[in-house]
Formats: structure tokens, C-alpha cells, sequence
């Protein structure tokens, strides 16, 4: 593996399914860390399979030579009846993340979502929109958050998410307008910018200075495209194999690799897929995500 500028990891969700629990099923533990290691990998996010004592984790993780960076929270902060209980579970989350070490806590607000808000119904087929109201609560809700994650030495990132009322360019930029740049930062992903209708560079580029964690996820355009035309919802889009990992789908990463680069971004970058580890191993498709970046980067000075 080439000496990348920034720190490169794999999230659990290539090999065991978070939105899709189908997906890996029956693997391990043992088989994602082992995999991570022989990768070459230095960090990964929380999984549903790692065990959730910190001890045990701590030793399971060092022993590999990984590092736990992070670990996805949903927040329902756009509701304010919902906000205080949000935000006591907010700071357990941030106990647990800072007793082993992590740098950021991936956040993503639910209200709206068909899959993942509480409080919608099976019955029902759209993404909810936030009003005004709701966005400023969102923001209240995540400056407070982002004020708790500061507490404990962590970075709130806001992950913008497809299949949620933050997965547009325009819903990401005003989530980035309505909260302090000093309490929330931005996950980049690179695939669920694409779902959710932008160009990926120029998400990067806009919010670069927000930027704290990036996701590395490629995108099969065609399947989306066929998915968009049966009115298929993310989950389904996740199970038709829309997501996958770099250098595997029908992103350009050269340019993102390079504005990375070129910017000097040192933080953690995670490769993910999200697809059906049975069709697609993810020990061998996070390898050739590797030497696709690791050719991204060497031939940078030569071009």
C-alpha cells in the first residue's frame, strides 16, 4: 500500500450489512478485524458484530493494530420533544467513543426518513422534508450535540445520508449555514453525495473547511438509474447493489483523491461498499479499493 497523505480504514458495513442485515449474516468478528489487517488497514468504524465491552474491543482492536475511529449515531433532533432524551444518549455515545480512543462521531438526523425515524409507518413511501421549524431545531439540536462531542475531545460530523432529509446539495448546504462551524463538522461521502444529486468534487470543494471524516463509496450509476425509474427506496437501492467500493463503480476519484491531496486532508478516510459481501467478497473488492487509490496517488506526479 502507497504512503497515502491520510489515514485509510474500512468501514464493517462491506462485510456485514447495517441497513440490509441480510448482507453477512453469518460473518464474524474475527473475520472483518483479520481481513483489516491483512489489508494493511489502520482504522475501523463500530459494527453491529464487534463486541461492545470496551476492554474486549481494546484488545480485540490492538492486537490487529486497528484503531476504532468512529461510530454512526442517529439523532432525532429535528422534533424538539425529542431533544433532551437525544442528547443524554448523545453523551453516552461520546463516553464510550472517547474510552477508545476515536476522533469523530458520525451523526445523521432520522426525522423524515422512511427507514429510520421512529415515528413513520410502513405504509408510507417518501422522505419527509424538513419545514423551517424543523431545520432550526436540527441545528439547535446539533450545535448542542456538537457542543457535548467537544466536551470529550471528539469532532461531531454530520453524515449527509441518503434516504434522509439530508442527502440534497442544497439541504447540505443549508445544514451547513444553520449550525456553528466551531461545534459541527461534515462527513463527505463520496456515494451518498451522488445519490443524494450532487457532484461529489463539488461538495468537497464547497465545504472543505467543514470537512472531518470522509467516506470513500462508489456508485454504480446504471443501477441507480434503473432503481430511480421503479421509484426504489435507499434500502432497496442498497439491495439492488447501487453502493461499492472505489474503483469498482462509475465514480471519477482521481480528481477527489487529488483535491484531498492537494489540500493536505490528514484525517481518516474509509472505504466503503455497502453491497452484498456474497456477491461481492469484500476482502477482495476492499483490495482492489486499495491499489485503485494507491495508483491514484502514484501516478499524481507524473500526470
Amino acid at each position: 500500500m502507497a504512503k497515502l497523505p491520510f489515514r485509510l480504514g474500512a468501514h464493517p458495513i462491506n462485510w456485514v450489512g447495517e441497513d440490509v442485515k441480510e448482507h453477512g449474516a453469518d460473518t464474524t468478528f474475527e473475520q472483518i478485524v483479520d481481513d483489516m489487517r491483512k489489508l494493511g488497514l489502520e482504522g475501523t468504524e463500530m459494527g453491529r458484530k464487534y463486541p461492545v465491552d470496551p476492554a474486549a474491543l481494546k484488545r480485540e482492536l490492538s492486537d490487529r493494530g486497528l484503531t476504532l475511529v468512529s461510530q454512526w449515531k442517529s439523532v432525532l433532533f429535528s422534533d424538539p420533544a425529542y431533544r433532551e432524551r437525544e442528547l443524554q444518549a448523545y453523551r453516552k455515545h461520546a463516553e464510550f467513543l472517547q474510552e477508545m480512543g476515536a476522533a469523530v462521531i458520525s451523526t445523521c438526523e432520522v426525522g423524515g426518513s422512511l427507514h429510520f425515524d421512529p415515528r413513520r409507518t410502513p405504509n408510507e413511501k417518501e422522505v419527509l422534508r424538513l419545514d423551517d421549524a424543523g431545520w432550526n431545531s436540527l441545528a439547535e439540536g446539533l450545535n448542542a450535540a456538537g457542543a457535548i462531542a467537544r466536551e470529550y475531545g471528539l469532532q461531531l460530523t454530520y453524515h449527509h445520508h441518503g434516504g434522509t432529509a439530508v442527502e440534497r446539495p442544497e439541504e447540505i448546504d443549508r445544514l451547513m449555514e444553520l449550525t456553528d462551524p466551531e461545534l459541527v463538522y461534515l462527513l463527505f461521502d463520496t456515494g451518498h453525495a451522488y445519490y443524494g444529486g450532487a457532484e461529489p468534487l463539488d461538495v468537497l470543494r464547497k465545504h472543505y473547511g467543514r470537512i472531518a471524516y470522509v467516506h470513500l463509496k462508489d456508485v454504480r450509476k446504471a443501477v441507480l438509474e434503473e432503481a430511480r425509474a421503479e421509484g426504489a427506496d435507499f434500502v432497496t437501492c442498497i439491495r439492488k447493489g447501487v453502493f461499492t467500493v472505489p474503483g469498482t463503480g462509475d465514480l471519477d476519484f482521481r480528481p477527489i483523491v487529488r483535491e484531498l491531496v492537494g489540500r493536505g486532508y490528514s484525517g481518516w478516510a474509509m472505504l466503503e461498499g455497502e453491497q452484498d459481501p456474497a456477491a461481492h467478497p469484500a476482502y477482495e473488492y476492499a483490495k482492489r479499493a486499495i491499489e485503485y487509490l494507491d495508483s491514484l496517488i502514484s501516478t499524481k506526479a507524473g500526470d
